[in-house]
C-alpha cells in the first residue's frame, strides 16, 4: 500500500478557487483504479494550509494517477493559487509489513 501526503499553502484570496478545483480533482481521482482514499484537509490553525492524504493499492496505481491528464491539469491549475510549492511525500507501507 502506498500513501501520499502533499502539503501546500494557498494564497488567502484564492482559497475558494483552490477548493473548487480540488473538489473536482478529488471526485475524479476517487474513481481511478487502485485509489483507496483521496482526501483534502485544512489546518485548524491556518485556513490557507492544506494537505492531501492519498492511499493507493500499489505503486503502479499511483504512477497511473500521475499520468492521467486531469491530474496534470490540476497540478498546473494550482500554480497561480499556491503561496508555496507543494511538498510531496510518498510512503510505502509494504516495507514495514513484517513489524
Amino acid at each position: 500500500m502506498i500513501y501520499v501526503v502533499a502539503t501546500l499553502t494557498v494564497k488567502p484570496e484564492t482559497r475558494a478557487e483552490f477548493i473548487a478545483a480540488a473538489t473536482g480533482c478529488i471526485k475524479e481521482t476517487r474513481k481511478e483504479p487502485g485509489n483507496i482514499a483521496y482526501d483534502l484537509h485544512e489546518s485548524v490553525t491556518d485556513p490557507a494550509k492544506m494537505v492531501f492524504v492519498e492511499q493507493w493499492a500499489d505503486r503502479a496505481a499511483l504512477l497511473a494517477h500521475f499520468a492521467v491528464p486531469a491530474s496534470r491539469d490540476f497540478v498546473r491549475a494550482l500554480q497561480p493559487l499556491a503561496a508555496t510549492a507543494t511538498t510531496l511525500e510518498i510512503y510505502d507501507a509494504a516495507r514495514l509489513e513484517k513489524l
